[in-house]
């Protein structure tokens, strides 16, 4: 009924964007989405929990503010808004239960397939920032285009992908067979798009594409004000990013922040000067922060949070959330609002491909668990992939901790539901166990070292001691 009704995404379009309409459609909207929330509803991601049902109202009225935001300051164009309700509706209403790919997909591999898949297209990135997991040798390894294409095509013919993210390297330099990333974006208008950028590659002719395309959101990596983002990325980045958000008003495409959160800089990302200058004076829909995780170029133990500062940063988060109604995603504290650990091709999770066509059950486990060309070498396809014993071990091992519980009782800690960063030592005997060996830009050796692997083992001790208490006060006593 609605994935093909353009005449309603266009009448719905309007009411939002007509002043006198949009209060109180903005009302009804916000009523129909959380009314599924309610305490002892049951939610197939979050089971009955009340704290949880309550953190995921919070996320829900969040992200329908910010849109009215965007509304009211214009830095989304009408026909954009109109693009991805359509996108959204048709991915979310529609239940499971109804969609022939999901259930045929579900009849061969007796699980629902990933909601979205993560590509690295490119090695290459015309930055060279301390710590990065990408861009760490001038290898210039990058999926062929034919390649890139068949991967999102299977994707969609077999799990019924609604959204891809790319990663990096930067996204913005890949170029295979006369083809950047924006011409898989404009190829795919109905599916939905997300970039993480350096926003450095973003000039008037790219911005325009990106309006013409209306399916993909850039995510601006920043280390915090100019100060942080330059001592990090180079001088002069800062300035650029925001150019590259001045191109995004102009045009009307919506975009957010990427946040990598260090125990230097956890508590300016959430200070008022940041969040008013992102969100308020530029515009930013969204904001993703993740910790840091020393797997990179020059990995410095140092520079990921302790376990107070993570434990300080949620509750900085959600207030944040609560009061200024920001949509602000905290990885890994939000493991709650969807249930634990989404990596390895879980049921609504994701797979990581990258340049050299390796698969990993995220990005930030690089561990190769498959290779794509030869997946495609031998004749087989992406279901496959996921059939792969590594994979499997790490679904089960989701499950065991929860995933598809309702009984917020029979869960592990879902504040620390990473299985390699949060229970590193039990991810270590999987990786023996498989003989996996290390993506090429993660520096293997140091993140395969005793020493290293003994700080972590260390650092999850510590953060069980500092966050079983609050899990168990805070979602289990209700």
């Amino acid at each position: 009924m609605f994935k093909n009704n353009t005449l309603l995404y266009r009448i719905l379009t309007g009411l939002l964007y007509n002043r006198s309409t949009r209060k109180y459609l903005v009302r009804y909207i916000q009523k129909a989405a959380t009314s599924s929330l309610d305490p002892g509803k049951k939610n197939r991601f979050s089971g009955t929990g009340k704290r949880i049902q309550h953190e995921r109202k919070l996320m829900v009225l969040s992200i329908i503010e910010s849109l009215k935001k965007s509304i009211e300051k214009g830095t989304v164009r009408p026909d954009v808004s109109q693009a991805v309700l359509r996108l959204w509706a048709s991915s979310l209403i529609t239940p499971r239960e109804k969609n022939k790919k999901l259930n045929a997909f579900r009849e061969e591999m007796g699980f629902y397939p990933p909601f979205l898949l993560v590509i690295g297209p490119g090695h290459a990135c015309n930055l060279k920032c301390g710590d990065c997991y990408a861009g760490s040798n001038p290898s210039g390894a990058k999926l062929p285009w034919k390649t890139l294409d068949r991967i999102i095509t299977d994707a969609r013919r077999l799990w019924d992908i609604k959204l891809v993210v790319f990663s990096g390297g930067e996204p913005f330099a890949y170029h295979s067979e006369g083809n950047d990333m924006l011409d898989i974006v404009k190829k795919n208008p109905d599916c939905l798009f997300l970039s993480f950028t350096n926003g450095t590659l973003i000039d008037s002719k790219t911005a325009e594409r990106l309006g013409e395309c209306k399916n993909l959101t850039p995510a601006f990596s920043v280390e915090g004000m100019r100060d942080l983002t330059d001592e990090r990325r180079g001088k002069g980045v800062f300035n650029r990013v925001l150019e590259s958000m001045d191109l995004m008003r102009d045009v009307g495409v919506p975009f957010g922040l990427s946040v990598t959160v260090n125990s230097q800089n956890c508590l300016d990302v959430l200070e008022d000067e940041f969040l008013d200058f992102f969100f308020n004076k530029q515009g930013a829909f969204y904001g993703f922060y993740f910790q840091y995780l020393p797997i990179g170029r020059d990995a410095d133990f140092h520079l990921m949070p302790s376990p107070t500062q993570r434990l300080e940063f949620r509750h900085r988060i959600w207030d944040v959330i609560g009061q200024k109604k920001l949509f602000l995603l905290d990885f890994w504290n939000h493991g709650p609002l969807v249930n634990g650990c989404i990596s390895a091709g879980r049921d609504g999770g994701y797979l990581y491909i990258d340049w050299n066509g390796d698969v990993m059950p995220c990005v930030f486990a690089p561990y190769i668990s498959g290779n794509i060309h030869e997946l495609y070498k031998n004749g087989k396809t992406l279901n496959d992939l996921l059939k792969v014993p590594f994979l499997e071990t790490v679904r089960k091992w989701q499950e065991d901790y929860g995933f598809g519980k309702d009984d917020i009782s029979k869960k592990g800690n879902l504040l620390m539901s990473c299985p390699y960063r949060d229970h590193n030592s039990l991810f270590m005997e999987w990786v023996k166990k498989y003989k996996l060996k290390t993506e090429d830009g993660s520096t293997g050796d140091v993140i395969s070292s005793e020493a290293y692997n003994k700080k972590m083992s260390d650092y999850d001790r510590e953060l069980a001691e500092l966050l079983d208490p609050v899990w168990e006060k805070e979602y289990l006593e209700e």
